[in-house]
This record gives structure tokens, C-alpha cells and sequence, in this order.
């Protein structure tokens, strides 16, 4: 019986070659470099020669007796793929943990779970300095809370500039409450190319390709303040990346230029 249903399919040519370029794009995020042999196979999968489960058949073979030191970007990589092929979503908490536990299944034992520590990290961006994350026990609802936020925004009266902005600070929150030990910007940047798919935007660009770090720079920006010292939270570059990403901004996106002295 016919139910009016459609299944789907692997992506085709266009949408394969974007999947890739963005999945290995993210890899720099974490100063992680896929191998040659990904670079090889994932051209294979691009032209359609192969599909995404010999992709996996492959990579999995290729490590039997292979160093582990690209396997995590290998991995990573082709997993993000088959994510951005899977054309569904639900704004919810459990989407972003659901897209991390499918990320890094492979890679970390707690792929899809809360982290249970708080964490710092220096950034390079900040000359050594940390964002202030969120508290790991306030994780749950304090995804909960932006997550009904955003699902009562009324978008009607923003124009597609102001609604991208918004998009960038939700996006933004999301990145700062870091509910995972490892992964949280490959698993936001997932969850932001997804979720801009329900507004009907086309993202099928090189943006997380050429840059990726970019991106977590100016997260990092967006989320950092030192009033003692007159730095407050910067938004200004994220909305430069979403500008580039969808209303085919010109802005030239170099870290270096965003970076502080403190």
C-alpha cells in the first residue's frame, strides 16, 4: 500500500562532495588531520562508486593492523557524513546528544553523555585565557531552558539578516553550556547545519571547510568577557561566519584578526 512515503536515499554528487569537505574540514577544529586513504575512499564514495557502508567496511579494515594516530579523524569524518545524509531532526536537547553519541560512538565512551566534571581550556584566541563554561550539573536544564526558548521565538517579524543573528546567538548559548568532555564544536557545527535545513537555507557551501576554526574562534569571542580588563563578549565575528555561510558575505574570516591581547 502506498502511504505517500518517501524513503531515503543516499545523497547524490553535490550533496556527497559538501558532507565530506565539511566532515573534514572539522577535523581542524581539533588539530586532526584524516588520512590519505580517507581522502581516497571518500572521493570514491563522492563520485559514487562506492556507498557510505563500504565506506565504513573499508575504514574499519584499513585500521585492523594500520597506527591509530588518524583513526579518530577517519572515523569522526565519516560519521559526520552519514549524520549530515540523514535528513531528519527535532529541536531538542536529546538531538545534540543524540548527534554526538552518533559522532564519536567509535571514538570516546561517553560519546552522547553529559560530561560529569567542569572543564577550562586555554585559548590561543585569548592569549591563554579560558572561557567560563557551564556548570556540569546545571548541563540538562540549562539545554532545557534554551531549547524552549528557542522553540517560542517568534521569527515572524525578523528579516532574514535579523533571523540569522538570532540563529548565531542561540547556536552560540548552546556552545558555551559545552555539555560534552570532548567534541562539542564538531557536534554544534552538525547540529547548526542541520537545524538551518529547517528554516530552508541552503548550506551546501565550503564554509566549515576552509573554516572550521574560524568558527570555534569566534564562539570563543561570542563567549568571553573581562570587564576588569575592558574585554566584553564579541559577537560580531560569528555573525561575519553566518554572513559568509548564507547571505553570501564577503567578510575575510581570519582568526588572527579576532584574536586578543590581554
Amino acid at each position: 500500500m502506498d502511504n505517500g512515503y518517501i524513503i531515503q536515499i543516499e545523497p547524490q554528487y553535490k550533496q556527497r562532495s559538501y558532507y565530506w569537505k565539511t566532515a573534514i574540514g572539522l577535523q581542524q577544529v581539533d588539530n586532526l588531520t584524516p588520512s590519505d586513504y580517507l581522502i581516497e575512499t571518500a572521493n570514491a564514495n563522492i563520485k559514487g562508486e562506492i556507498s557510505l557502508d563500504e565506506v565504513s567496511k573499508r575504514i574499519a579494515t584499513y585500521y585492523e593492523n594500520k597506527p591509530k594516530i588518524t583513526q579518530e579523524a577517519d572515523t569522526v569524518s565519516l560519521n559526520i557524513v552519514k549524520v549530515l545524509a540523514n535528513n531528519t531532526f527535532k529541536l531538542s536537547p536529546f538531538e545534540l546528544l543524540s548527534i554526538h553519541k552518533q559522532l564519536f560512538c567509535d571514538v570516546f565512551p561517553f560519546a552522547g553523555k553529559i560530561r560529569d566534571c567542569n572543564l577550562s581550556k586555554e585559548e590561543w584566541v585569548l592569549n591563554g585565557e579560558s572561557v567560563i563554561y557551564g556548570d556540569f550539573y546545571t548541563i540538562m536544564q540549562s539545554l532545557e531552558y534554551d531549547f524552549e526558548k528557542e522553540k517560542a521565538f517568534d521569527y515572524h517579524s525578523l528579516d532574514e539578516k535579523q533571523t540569522i543573528m538570532h540563529i548565531a546567538r542561540f547556536i552560540s548559548d548552546l556552545w558555551q553550556i559545552h555539555p560534552f568532555r570532548e567534541g562539542n564544536t564538531r557536534t554544534i557545527a552538525v547540529f547548526t547545519v542541520k537545524y538551518l535545513r529547517v528554516f530552508g537555507y541552503d548550506v551546501e557551501n565550503d564554509i566549515f571547510e576552509k573554516n572550521s576554526l574560524y568558527f570555534r574562534n569566534s564562539l570563543v569571542r561570542a563567549n568571553y568577557n573581562n570587564r576588569k580588563k575592558g574585554i566584553i563578549a564579541d559577537f560580531s565575528p560569528l555573525e561575519h561566519f553566518f554572513e559568509n555561510m548564507l547571505l553570501k558575505g564577503e567578510y575575510k574570516l581570519k582568526s588572527r584578526e579576532i584574536s586578543i591581547k590581554i
